[in-house]
């Protein structure tokens, strides 16, 4: 039975994940994983912000609370790890 046009499009989506992996070459700087990663994140939520779907300074108060907590287990962690 041949696949749906609609199947064949979700699989090269699936394909294209892997494009993230290696760092790329934009502006002549060789990208990292991390920058990469940073910009397509910020495109989305711009995007999101755009549509409509998302409040961005909800996101980035959420974020900055999300980035606080994990910060303080860690410090909290390793003085654990010291005592």
């Amino acid at each position: 039975m041949p696949t749906s046009s609609s199947r064949k499009r979700r699989s090269r989506g699936r394909e294209d994940d892997s494009d993230l992996v290696p760092p790329r070459k934009i502006t002549g700087k060789e990208l990292t994983e991390l920058e990469e990663l940073s910009a397509r994140l910020s495109a989305l939520v711009e995007m999101l912000d755009e549509k409509g779907i998302i409040d961005k300074k909800a996101y980035d108060r959420t974020v900055a609370m999300r980035l606080h907590e994990v910060s303080k287990a860690a410090a909290i962690e390793e003085l654990d790890e010291e005592l």
